[in-house]
């Protein structure tokens, strides 16, 4: 299938490690010109490079989200640079599962604003475009209580609860908006890697409660994420996409 993809730019915040790389780079494969940005500057550099490798337009920066004139200021220079935004793909969490005040402010300033901020940044770019696209990436702990219950779950949901507004409210400027939930995602340098390594008895009990047997990969999540944001998708609006191997028990309706 032809995702329509060739020639559209993207803007993937996160996209230098596990589930934003794979999606920056399907992306690129896909024929779309893809900017990244992530809080590395080495990091950034090499991955740049790889979507580079794959013929299309391509750069990056170093850039926490949580900064909002300079989350606003990257994305009007890659609009700048390249003619315009077409997608973007809100993917930085903070990744703070503690009960502390200082977690939730993290959880609160990283995931939930840091993706409002990338959508407000973007919006002027996004109306003039003839395929927009949003998507959010949040989590099966957005709508099932578990270990990350707390600050990182309850942001998660707000995620959904927000994009799925901006679905309706966005529908008459054809500009559609969707949201990612990945289950448990195993990656080398991962979340899961390190708690395989430092805590194997919460790593064993999460692997047991999929019936797969297994955890998801970055190019799993990636691949519903970038149908999610291409033209193949464009009557998909204000859905939340679980990819998950059947982990979560929560029937959709």
């Amino acid at each position: 299938m032809d995702l329509g993809l060739k020639g559209l730019c993207a803007v993937v915040t996160g996209g230098t490690k596990g589930i934003g790389r794979a999606i920056a780079e399907t992306l690129a494969a896909e024929g779309a010109n893809v900017a990244i940005c992530a809080r590395n500057a080495g990091e950034v550099d090499a991955a740049v490079a790889r979507l580079k490798a794959k013929g299309v337009k391509a750069s990056g920066r170093k850039l926490d989200v949580g900064d909002g004139p300079a989350l606003q200021a990257w994305v009007q220079d890659v609009a700048g640079e390249f003619g315009g935004v077409d997608i973007v793909v809100a993917n930085v969490s903070a990744l703070a599962i503690g009960q502390d005040e200082e977690s939730w402010k993290k959880e609160f300033d990283v995931d939930l604003m840091g993706t409002v901020r990338l959508v407000n940044a973007a919006m002027p770019f996004l109306e003039k475009s003839r395929a927009a696209s949003i998507v959010t990436v949040s989590s099966v702990s957005g709508r099932e209580v578990d270990f990350a219950a707390g600050p990182y779950g309850t942001m998660k949901a707000a995620i959904i609860h927000y994009t799925q507004g901006l679905a309706f409210q966005l529908a008459g400027k054809g500009i559609r908006a969707n949201t990612l939930s990945p289950g448990n995602t195993y990656f080398e340098g991962g979340v899961w890697h390190q708690i395989k390594q430092g805590n194997p008895k919460l790593y064993a009990e999460a692997l047991a409660l999929n019936p797969t047997g297994r955890m998801g990969t970055p190019q799993e999540m990636a691949n519903a994420a970038v149908f999610l944001a291409s033209p193949a998708a464009s009557f998909v609006t204000g859905t939340n996409l679980v990819v998950d191997g059947a982990l979560t028990r929560g029937v959709q309706f």
